[in-house]
């Protein structure tokens, strides 16, 4: 029977609804098939829970001792949000490991998570998506200059984080510099975007079978001014999938969904976010390891679309360790 490590937790503000994700997978995988272990990796260390009891990680090795034995997985499906199980410093650690883990390589993975350098690749292939402004932590900021090019609203974001952590529209250019300040608390870079007046819609798409799948569309309308923390997880926006769309615009979004995914050599679960502006999907971002919690999107798309949460999870282990080839 295979081992089966479900890797959650991480080290950023998302590490809660991380826990919630993994647990989720707990539920959902076939435990007939598999013997499964929840590994907690946090700040404060890391260890394999069993019944309340935390055993030590051995960071050589990524294994762990249970009643004397050394225990060695033989695959890892990765639900950590943020750094470091989705910038792919986990996953680094684990191929020079030669350990077998779900979801896209360290490389896809650091790349997605750097919005600034995604937003780079995909605009040789000219995805649309909105104009942009990106600024190191440090450098002189005029905000007279930049709203004149990207006017007002426009959002100001962390170049690297989740969960629209640290995010905010600025409606007002006196809110201008705190929304600054509050992206760089989140990290050393920002990205400043003009805003999109239109639809916003998440998609689900993952790699099923070898083949690319879109598996469902999800129109966001949040209660706050953007679909920020408090919308995703405390229940401040109306969700509906599938998204109420036109026909052409549910072509439209799920075939760029399907080429943007397969531009940046993706596999796994991946949810990609974008704004619908007269029928044209605008892309924001790409999530390589999205929300797996009861409240999440993701599994939402799933059930509504009628798949097994627990057939993706067996796709999930079987694309893994093919690509290790065992």
């Amino acid at each position: 029977m295979l081992k089966v490590g479900i890797v959650m937790g991480g080290y950023s503000d998302e590490s809660n609804v991380s826990l919630k994700s993994g647990e989720y997978f707990y539920s959902q995988i076939d435990k007939l098939k598999y013997e499964v272990f929840k590994v907690i990796i946090l700040k404060e260390g890391w260890g394999v829970s069993i019944e309340n009891t935390l055993y030590p990680i051995d960071r050589g090795d990524f294994s762990f001792n249970l009643n004397g034995s050394k225990i060695h997985f033989d695959v890892l499906l990765n639900t950590i949000h943020g750094t470091p199980g989705e910038d792919g410093l986990m996953q680094a650690y684990w191929q020079l490991l030669e350990i077998p883990y779900s979801g896209c390589s360290f490389y896809n993975s650091a790349l997605t998570f750097n919005k600034k350098d995604t937003l780079s690749v995909l605009k040789k292939y000219n995805i649309p998506m909105a104009s942009s402004i990106y600024i190191n932590k440090g450098e002189n900021i005029n905000p007279t200059e930049i709203v004149d090019k990207l006017q007002l609203p426009c959002f100001v974001k962390p170049n690297q984080s989740g969960s629209s952590l640290g995010v905010s529209k600025v409606k007002n250019i006196e809110d201008f510099l705190p929304a600054v300040q509050k992206a760089f608390e989140e990290d050393s870079s920002i990205l400043i975007e003009s805003y999109l007046n239109g639809k916003e819609v998440q998609v689900g798409v993952i790699n099923y079978q070898g083949k690319v799948l879109v598996i469902n569309t999800t129109e966001i309308i949040s209660k706050n001014e953007f679909f920020d923390y408090e919308a995703k997880y405390l229940g401040a926006s109306e969700e509906i999938t599938p998204a109420k769309l036109s026909s052409q615009e549910n072509k439209n979004i799920k075939e760029m969904a399907a080429r943007i995914y397969t531009l940046l050599n993706m596999t796994g679960f991946s949810r990609l976010d974008f704004i619908i502006v007269n029928e044209i999907p605008y892309f924001l971002e790409i999530n390589t390891t999205p929300g797996c919690s009861p409240a999440s999107i993701f599994p939402q798309q799933v059930k509504e679309a009628g798949y097994n949460f627990s057939d993706l999870l067996d796709n999930e282990i079987n694309l893994a360790l093919h690509r290790f080839n065992k």
